[in-house]
Order: C-alpha cells, then sequence, then structure tokens
C-alpha cells in the first residue's frame, strides 16, 4: 500500500503542485492537506482516491505557486487608516504616542485589510487541468505501488518456500523422533526398575504416539501455504485474505511444535515461526 505520486498542473495564476502519499492501512483514510480544492470538487476528489487506490492511508497534499504579481491583493487603504486612528485615539487616552511607523507593519498583518476576501486559486474553466494533473499523480502512486508490489511478491513467496523446506525437513525427522520417544520409556522403565509386559507396552505406545502424531499439521500447514500462494496470485486485493491464511498457518507450526518432543523439530519449528512472522510484516503492505 506504501506509494507516492506527483503531478502538475499550470494555472492562470500560477502552478498547482499535488502529490500524494500512502501508507499502510486496514481501511481506507483519506486527508486533503490544502485549501485550494472547490468546496464542489473536494468530494469528487475523495472518490477518486478511494475508487483507485483501495485501501492505506491516503494523504493528498495541494501546495501553489503562484506567478510573480499573480498574488497581489488590493489594500483596503482607508480601514488601516481607520485602523490606525482607533489605535492613537487608545494611545492618547493612556499616554502613549503612537507613531506611524512602528504600527504599521502590524496593521499591514490584520488579515481583513484586503479587498476582496480569499482568492480562488482554481477557476471552474480550469478544473480539467487540475483532474488531469489528479490522474497522472494516480498513476504514478500506482506504478510505484507495482514496483513494490512485485518485490514483495519474491520475498513472501521466498519464505513460504522455506517454510515448506523447513516442514519437509521436520518430516525427515520423523523416524528418530518415535525411535527417541520409545527408548527414552523403555530407559525411564529401566531406572525405576519396573518390569513392562511387552503386549500392554506396545499398546500403550500406539496411544501415546497417536496423541503425538503430526501428520495432520503437516497436511493443512502444506495446504495453507497452497492456499496463500493461490490467493497472492490470483485475487486483485488478497491482503486481508492473506491476514487470515497466515494465522492458520501459524496455528499448524505452534501445534507441530507443542507435539515435537524433538530437538530439531523444534529448531525447524522456531525457524518456521520466524518466516511466517516476517511474512506477516510484510503482508501489512500487500493490498
Amino acid at each position: 500500500m506504501t506509494g507516492y505520486g506527483r503531478g502538475e498542473a499550470l494555472l492562470s495564476t500560477g502552478k498547482l503542485v499535488l502529490e500524494i502519499r500512502t501508507l499502510n492501512g486496514k481501511g481506507c483514510d483519506i486527508s486533503v492537506k490544502g485549501s485550494y480544492l472547490p468546496k464542489d470538487k473536494e468530494l469528487w476528489v475523495r472518490q477518486r482516491l478511494a475508487e483507485t487506490l483501495v485501501r492505506g492511508t491516503i494523504d493528498l497534499f495541494l501546495n501553489f505557486e503562484p506567478k510573480a504579481g499573480a498574488a497581489a491583493r488590493t489594500i483596503d487603504a482607508a480601514l488601516v487608516e481607520n485602523y490606525f486612528r482607533q489605535i492613537q485615539s487608545i494611545g492618547g487616552r493612556v499616554g502613549v504616542d503612537v507613531p506611524w511607523r512602528e504600527y504599521l507593519p502590524s496593521i499591514l498583518r490584520f488579515p481583513d485589510i484586503f479587498e476582496g476576501g480569499r482568492q480562488e486559486v482554481i477557476a471552474a474553466e480550469e478544473w480539467p487541468l487540475v483532474a488531469t494533473a489528479l490522474e497522472q499523480c494516480l498513476e504514478a502512486v500506482l506504478a510505484y505501488r507495482r514496483t513494490e508490489g512485485e518485490i514483495l511478491r519474491k520475498d513472501v513467496s521466498g519464505r513460504v518456500e522455506r517454510i515448506l523446506a523447513l516442514e519437509d525437513e521436520v518430516e525427515s525427522y520423523e523416524a528418530e523422533r518415535i525411535a527417541a520417544v520409545r527408548e527414552r520409556i523403555l530407559k525411564n522403565a529401566e531406572d525405576l526398575r519396573i518390569k513392562l509386559e511387552a503386549e500392554r507396552f506396545e499398546q500403550e505406545m500406539v496411544f501415546y504416539l497417536e496423541k503425538l502424531d503430526i501428520n495432520e499439521e503437516k497436511v493443512r500447514l502444506r495446504q495453507h501455504c497452497k492456499y496463500f500462494m493461490d490467493t497472492m496470485d490470483g485475487e486483485p486485493y488478497p491482503g486481508k485474505k492473506l491476514g487470515f491464511i497466515i494465522q492458520e498457518m501459524g496455528r499448524e507450526i505452534n501445534t507441530t511444535g507443542s507435539k515435537a518432543n524433538h530437538a530439531a523439530i523444534q529448531a525447524c519449528v522456531v525457524r518456521m515461526k520466524d518466516e511466517l512472522e516476517k511474512i506477516r510484516e510484510q503482508s501489512m503492505n500487500i493490498l
């Protein structure tokens, strides 16, 4: 969802620069920075941003660079004189001299001394220029997102492949794990001088190993990984769904760890968790 775009509209009064910056976000949070948009156009601009960029924290910045002389406004001289007379009158009542040169700069900072009120930057007939600049800006953001998206896809795909490779490694320890569990139980019985009935022992071992069996977790994790890749490649806006799939992947990895009873398998589980956490972080920026 991260992106940046810039566009310019050359108006009769100066240059209007539009910039869009987008960051990660669960919804579509749009903010317009700048008071140059006509009131009847702001809603259209927000709708255009939402339908094009879909999701994220979206900031639209508008900066106006006026032409030399175009931004000049007429000062209401009579109002300036009136202000100064009022200040002189107050000064006379309190016994303070009010020199013109010292107080004029302060009066000229009063916002209402300019005639005509707020100057409109975008005239109605020039709105198509601004709309075109906005489209250029949006296209630049989309191009930025596409480039970043391809980088993200390669990174996330590689991490999913590493999880599957680690799952294969877990599977390679299965026979060793069962043998180790069996040997440990026999040794404990021997240390405690407990005589085990062979047939009963085998029955209990089968029951115990069934509780430690991770075959279902392996199958589900592989299926979740496949679903993750299919969703990422097959849907236009997969971000939210990928978040749910990641949760399910994490569930299977955690269950595998809780049933492991084997140091090498536990090490694989830790590495899978590390890869999954990085996938989760990256998925926050997938639209």
